[in-house]
């Protein structure tokens, strides 16, 4: 992976920002721009090597997006396909039905045994 300045450029102009306010504003020195944009890769040395060994493209070793985002994009797409089949459901509902899927059922039990003591508690 490497620095695209022209990418950079066009972004900055779509934008309607300098370069320089752009980098003044993400705290990146000149120096360090020009820097990581006149590298082959602004990858870490260690990243290559550790690629370079496992005999893969760094990029095969690298995540483009948290576990986290993952999911929720992927819980998004089960619960978009799911709507298309059943469109009366809430997608809301559906959502939290794939969440609670998630769980172990022995802790959406706790939750729910825990929910029902409260409302029995506000009813007293």
């Amino acid at each position: 992976m490497h620095l695209s300045s022209e990418r950079i450029k066009t972004l900055c102009r779509a934008k309607r920002v300098r370069l320089g306010g752009l980098l003044a504003e993400a705290h990146v020195s000149r120096t360090a721009y020009y820097s990581l944009v006149r590298r082959g890769t602004v990858l870490p040395k260690s990243v290559h090597a550790l690629a370079s060994t496992l005999g893969v493209a760094p990029k095969e070793i690298l995540e483009e997006e948290s576990p986290a985002a993952r999911r929720a994009r992927e819980l998004m797409e089960e619960v978009e396909c799911i709507s298309k089949k059943h469109p009366h459901v809430s997608r809301d509902d559906i959502r939290l039905t794939l969440l609670l899927l998630d769980e172990k059922p022995i802790d959406r039990l706790r939750r729910g045994l825990l929910r029902a003591r409260k409302s029995d508690l506000h009813q007293a």
